[in-house]
């Protein structure tokens, strides 16, 4: 029996878009649902507490950065992911003490310190998506840090540590060991990800590499009886662009018995939706679907159409400390002269708990002058933003018009 429960309420009536519930050991998750990025149990520049009057339903963090600091170990005498951050979930119904949490399975390290190492990798082949909408892996602010080894096998992966380093091992067995112990009531198989640049066959062996690791993951979650009552496991789809492969393995990732699937990897944004497509028409019905490191606002919008319910991605709050932030009308980048006497809201058509009353010119005079403060506004009006999107999407599918909603928001955001 899973640790979780998932019912589909509603689905739109053209498309595969659909409306859920996501009950958890912590909480219910009310789906399309956004899931901000806590990368090292923490969602950079916001609170636990104000992230969850943004509306914030379930976070997520990063197994291989926990492993490394502070350590599975202390996350797990202190009671677990949500209670060592104090993340006591959405405030609108009555919950568990702690919040819902996922974690990855560390494979997106795997793709950062193996073959995108010292490169600016993002979800999408960079020259298809402008730099302010790539929407990247891992964040940029990391990547110079990591170390200069990271050797996959078919066993695993062995790395150095970018803190001091040290040379560790990640085999699927240890990384579901470890996210054991994290205690997030969702968390990922081990599985690798690959560059979109990648040709064609070495796509076809990353995924057939990640079918056999998510065998494993599976077969050693599944032995743990405790475990398995506290915690569900997602297998993980790969394949890049091509929609040959995003078949196979969503037939395959399907066939194993996982409580829920993730779209991993790495597309172009022409052919996205193919892609994901071909994944989707794979994929059991029941099962809560999850799009890996997907956060800008018609990448979403495309991803519930297309049937997926969850989404995580670090764009909101990484263009959030650079002073950008995404409004109805489009991305405003407010380090411009323009925005300096500009005493407008920051976007006058949506109101996010916690940035009411601030201006343009406010925030751009903080972000100018490399204010903290800044930052802390921008990232969160941004996560607030994406949430917002989110749970209208949901609200448009409920009402049955999600097509109109979705045609509505990609006119106005990019033709303002």
């Amino acid at each position: 029996m899973s640790a979780i429960d998932f019912k589909i309420e509603k689905r739109a009536p053209t498309g595969r878009a659909r409306a859920g519930s996501l009950t958890t050991p912590h909480g219910v998750i009310h789906t399309p649902a956004f899931v901000p990025v806590g990368t090292k149990a923490n969602v950079k520049g916001i609170l636990p507490s104000a992230l969850a009057a943004l509306g914030a339903e379930v976070v997520l963090a990063n197994t291989y950065h926990l492993y490394l600091q502070p350590g599975e170990k202390i996350i797990e005498a202190a009671g677990g992911l949500a209670k060592f951050m104090n993340w006591k979930g959405s405030p609108r119904e009555a919950q568990a003490e702690w919040g819902p949490t996922m974690t990855d399975s560390g494979g997106f390290q795997v793709f950062s310190l193996g073959a995108a190492f010292g490169k600016t990798i993002s979800k999408f082949v960079k020259e298809q998506a402008p730099e302010e909408e790539a929407v990247a892996v891992y964040d940029e602010s990391v990547a110079s840090q990591h170390g200069q080894l990271a050797v996959i096998d078919d066993e695993g992966v062995s790395f150095t540590s970018h803190l001091d380093g040290s040379l560790h091992r990640f085999t699927p067995e240890r990384s579901v060991e470890i996210q054991h112990a994290l205690g997030a009531d969702m968390f990922f198989a081990f599985d690798e990800c690959t560059s979109p640049t990648e040709p064609y066959e070495y796509q076809k062996e990353a995924m057939d590499r990640t079918h056999r690791w998510a065998e494993r993951s599976l077969k050693v979650h599944r032995q743990n009886i405790e475990a398995n009552k506290k915690q569900a496991i997602f297998g993980i789809v790969q394949g890049g662009r091509h929609e040959d492969l995003r078949k196979e393995s969503a037939r395959e990732i399907a066939s194993l018995g996982f409580d829920g699937i993730g779209i991993g990897g790495s597309f172009s944004k022409e052919d996205m939706r193919g892609a994901l497509s071909a994944a989707v028409s794979e994929l059991p019905e029941e099962l809560p679907r999850h799009f890996l490191g997907i956060g800008e606002p018609s990448d979403v919008l495309e991803g519930i159409a297309s049937g997926m319910d969850l989404f995580d991605c670090v764009a909101a709050t990484r263009i959030g400390r650079h002073g950008s932030i995404y409004t109805k009308r489009g991305i405003i980048h407010l380090r411009g002269e323009k925005h300096q006497n500009d005493f407008s809201p920051l976007d006058p058509e949506i109101s996010i708990p916690g940035t009411e009353g601030f201006t343009r010119a406010y925030v751009s005079h903080l972000v100018r002058s490399g204010e903290m403060l800044g930052s802390v506004i921008c990232s969160m009006h941004n996560v607030g933003f994406i949430l917002d999107l989110v749970k209208g999407a949901r609200r448009a599918i409920l009402d049955g018009r999600f097509d109109e909603y979705r045609a509505d928001f990609v006119r106005t955001y990019y033709h303002g």
